[in-house]
């Protein structure tokens, strides 16, 4: 039992981290019709919402330190 236990968070971690890669790749704007096929079919909707969160987050608070290092160089 303890087998199964960790195939599934091993599955888990992997479902995410493709999730991850799907939403980078949804923000860069390119992607192959067939792998946004295999996305649609086997990824999970709350891993794709949390994943597509965090990476706005970090997006937005990457644009907020470039603005606030350019705006403190150019005064």
């Amino acid at each position: 039992m303890p087998d199964r236990q960790q195939d599934l968070k091993r599955r888990a971690a992997a479902s995410f981290a493709q999730s991850i890669r799907a939403v980078l790749w949804s923000f860069f704007g390119v992607r192959k019709g067939k792998d946004h096929e295999r996305d649609l079919a086997g990824l999970n909707p709350l891993h794709l919402i949390v994943a597509g969160l965090a990476c706005a987050a970090v997006f937005i608070g990457i644009l907020l330190v470039i603005i606030h290092w350019v705006t403190q160089t150019a005064s």
